[in-house]
C-alpha cells in the first residue's frame, strides 16, 4: 500500500475506495485529535457543527481526516451506493476530493439497539499544528470483506458463517487488514491507542487468540455493539494513534 499526502490537510492517506480512505497521518507539523459528539448528530448537522469547530480552532474545513459515522440499519450494496454518493457531496464541496482520491477516512456502522432514525456523527478526527506532534493516525473501519472488488456478497470471507468457526475466520482477515494499514501508515499495534470492534455476535472466543495474541488490545478493546453498513457483513474494525480526544456536547 502506498500513501498520498493532502498538503491542505497537514494529512497523508492511503488511497482506497472513493467513499474513504484507508487510514490517516499526520504529517510533520500537525497531529491528530479526535471529536465525539456527546450524542448522535444528523449528518448534514454534523457536517455544520464541524465546520464551526474547526474554524473556531483556526483550520480549514480540509483539516477533517477521517468520519465515525451511525447509520438506522445495514444498507443493500444499491442503498450504500447512494448514500455513499450524498455523504461525498460534502467532501466535494469542501475540496477534500482531488483527482477522484478521497483521503478521509471513516468508519460507519449501525446500531442494533436503538438505532438513529437517519445517519449522523458519532464522532471525527481532524489535525492541528503541532511543532513537537506525537505521531498520530486513524485507520478506517474493514469489515470481512476486501473493498473495491464490485460487490460485497461475492467476496465475504465465510458468508452467512456466524458459527464460532466463521467468526474467527471473518476476524483473522479484518486483523490483517488492519495490520496491512497500519503498516502502509508506518505503524503496529504498539503505537494504537484504541481498538474498536462492531459486532452483534459472540467475539468472546476470539479475544485471546486473536485480538490479545496479535497485540490489538494493548489498551483494552470498545465493543459497540453495532452491525457493519452492508447486509451480510457480521464483524467490523478499526483503531487509531491520537493523544488528544474530547467530548462535544450534543
Amino acid at each position: 500500500m502506498n500513501t498520498s499526502i493532502f498538503e491542505a490537510g497537514g494529512f497523508r492517506c492511503i488511497p482506497a475506495v472513493s467513499q474513504y480512505s484507508g487510514g490517516v497521518a499526520a504529517q510533520c507539523g500537525f497531529r491528530i485529535e479526535r471529536a465525539r459528539f456527546s450524542s448522535l448528530v444528523p449528518l448534514a448537522e454534523g457536517f455544520e457543527r464541524i465546520a464551526r469547530h474547526l474554524a473556531a480552532l483556526g483550520r480549514p474545513n480540509g483539516a477533517l481526516c477521517a468520519c465515525e459515522l451511525r447509520s438506522p440499519a445495514p444498507f443493500t450494496e444499491d442503498g450504500f451506493r447512494a448514500f455513499n454518493a450524498l455523504y461525498i457531496q460534502t467532501l466535494e464541496r469542501w475540496e477534500l476530493m482531488r483527482g477522484g482520491i478521497n483521503p478521509v477516512a471513516r468508519s460507519n456502522v449501525c446500531p442494533e439497539i436503538d438505532p438513529p432514525a437517519q445517519p449522523g456523527f458519532h464522532a471525527f478526527c481532524y489535525t492541528v499544528a503541532d511543532a513537537a506532534p506525537q505521531p498520530s493516525f486513524v485507520v478506517s473501519g474493514s469489515g470481512e470483506a476486501p473493498e473495491g472488488r464490485g460487490d460485497y456478497r461475492d467476496h465475504t470471507i465465510a458468508f452467512g458463517d456466524v458459527s464460532a468457526t466463521g467468526l474467527r475466520k471473518k476476524a483473522q482477515f479484518v486483523l490483517s487488514e488492519m495490520e496491512r494499514r497500519l503498516q502502509a501508515l508506518g505503524f503496529d499495534w504498539t503505537s494504537v491507542t484504541a481498538t474498536q470492534v462492531y459486532s452483534v455476535h459472540d467475539i468472546h472466543p476470539l479475544l485471546a487468540d486473536e485480538l490479545v495474541r496479535r497485540g490489538a488490545m494493548r489498551h483494552g478493546l470498545v465493543w459497540h455493539y453495532d452491525r457493519p453498513p452492508v447486509q451480510h457483513l457480521e464483524y467490523e474494525m478499526d483503531c487509531r494513534g491520537v493523544s488528544m480526544e474530547i467530548v462535544l456536547p450534543a
